[in-house]
């Protein structure tokens, strides 16, 4: 009773479900992802064992359809099922089965599948899908999550909201590098669960994003910095001058209180997207001092 969209990042390899539903904690049994082997969307009358099922079959070699049709024959419950693979090279496959609530019913292009039951009816599908399309060179995640707005605004599960989940891996795209999980987002009971979810990887991509540029903090900033570094304890005093390593120290300890850490760049060098923040963090904390002494 759900509607999800399976995909991959041509570009990258990324893999990555999104997925809402009038059903609580949906992301707990419908999405499925693994870097180099794909992603599994299953529900309606969920078969919790064709997500790491699935992921195994593709990881020994079989493509979306050749999984799809071992699920078909092997699972006795198939005519209730519903679900959606892509593998990691591109290949999808979508199935409903033919005792699946109304609406229901799915599409397959190379790179995607996109599927939902108990819907308003195929203009979610199609919604998704143009979603998906028009939203080509943005990253893997926005991607999937533009999707699934645009079916949810197109009316979604016809029973009403409640929950939504994203979740995308890709190789050495988690955190610190160290692993394959990417975003891994849960909305499990809200009245507008895709706005959440929205709002929630935006603060995901704020605190755990990498620098798409840097560049060299100017004097100014520098002598802010150093001055708010020692407001919020990093260190008792610092020098003015070029960077060094005492500014550095304090600077990463920041960072680190701020779980900026995935964006911070050692050197004197700045992220554009983690200064604003500091900034504007800062000015709040001021604005709302000279609230309280007035």
């Amino acid at each position: 009773m759900t509607f999800s969209i399976v995909a991959r990042d041509p570009q990258t390899g990324d893999v990555g479900v999104a997925v809402a539903s009038k059903f609580l904690a949906v992301g707990a049994l419908v999405p499925w992802v693994r870097a180099k082997a794909g992603a599994v969307a299953t529900q309606s009358y969920v078969n919790p064992t064709f997500g790491p099922d699935g992921l195994t079959l593709f990881q020994s070699g079989l493509s979306a359809p050749e999984v799809s049709a071992q699920f078909q024959h092997d699972d006795p419950g198939i005519a209730q099922r519903q679900y959606g693979l892509v593998d990691a090279a591109g290949h999808s496959a979508t199935y409903t089965g033919p005792d699946c609530h109304a609406w229901a019913g799915g599409v397959a292009r190379p790179d995607v599948a996109i599927q939902g039951n108990i819907l308003t009816g195929p203009e979610v599908v199609d919604a998704m899908l143009a979603a998906w399309e028009a939203s080509a060179g943005q990253a893997l995640p926005a991607r999937l999550l533009r999707a699934l707005r645009a079916g949810d605004e197109a009316g979604g599960d016809r029973r009403g909201r409640q929950s939504a989940a994203l979740r995308c891996s890709g190789p050495g795209r988690g955190y610190g590098g160290l692993s394959d999980d990417w975003v891994d987002l849960r909305v499990d009971d809200h009245p507008q669960p895709c706005h959440e979810l929205a709002r929630l990887l935006d603060i995901y991509d704020l605190l755990f994003g990498r620098p798409a540029q840097t560049r060299p903090l100017t004097a100014a900033e520098l002598t802010w910095l150093r001055a708010l570094l020692v407001r919020r304890g990093h260190a008792p005093w610092l020098p003015d001058g070029p960077w060094d390593a005492a500014t550095e120290q304090a600077a990463w300890a920041l960072y680190g209180t701020e779980n900026l850490e995935e964006r911070w760049v050692p050197g004197g060098l700045v992220d554009p997207v983690a200064l604003a923040y500091l900034e504007r963090q800062d000015r709040a904390i001021h604005d709302g001092d000279s609230q309280s002494t007035a």
